[in-house]
């Protein structure tokens, strides 16, 4: 659902790195919090008032974001909580798979956007986490302009999106493990 298509699963398809394929037995949680993960990565506020390009790089931007600030609270989960943190990865990198199969692309040509594609999350969530370990809010603006607006000849603004990120990391601490263990954690709406 990265571009606001509807995905219908691929059930019997092997997607990246092999993790598709395996027997899901929390889909409802996984469902459930992926939802609740790309409706905040929709949030109009991003796009309108943080400098996001409502585009489907600012998309997969945003997506990645949220999914990098899941991923954070859920590495020191108990293992339920852990275990659907990867299901929810494996979700979004197939929904990254279905997105780029509805624009178009080839199938030939859709595992290597997707290596690549998963390449540049990986390297967000390493560059982000550099600076939310450390809660330097500059740095992290400063990542994420890099990545959000590559093209751009002067930096662009990101604290807003960068304050909004650390705010949502603490909400997301606050909640329970039960929370978590159930799909349902929520982030914060743009202030």
């Amino acid at each position: 659902m990265l571009l606001g298509v509807k995905n219908e699963a691929f059930p019997e398809k092997t997607m990246i790195f092999g993790l598709f394929g395996k027997k899901n037995n929390n889909q409802a949680i996984v469902d459930r919090q992926y939802q609740a993960l790309t409706s905040a990565a929709r949030m109009p506020e991003l796009y309108e008032r943080l400098n996001v390009p409502d585009t489907v790089m600012g998309r997969f931007e945003m997506l990645s974001a949220v999914m990098i600030l899941f991923f954070r609270r859920t590495r020191t989960s108990e293992t339920s909580g852990q275990e659907i943190a990867q299901e929810i990865v494996d979700a979004f990198f197939e929904d990254i798979d279905y997105s780029i199969r509805e624009l178009g692309i080839g199938d030939n040509s859709v595992p290597k956007r997707m290596k690549k594609l998963a390449g540049m999350f990986y390297g967000r969530l390493e560059a982000y986490s550099k600076a939310m370990d450390v809660r330097d809010a500059q740095g992290l603006a400063s990542a994420l302009g890099r990545n959000i607006h590559p093209e751009a000849i002067e930096p662009v603004d990101m604290r807003g999106l960068a304050d909004w990120m650390f705010e949502a990391e603490d909400y997301l601490l606050s909640q329970s493990e039960d929370v978590i263990a159930t799909g349902s954690a929520t982030l914060p709406n743009v202030a």
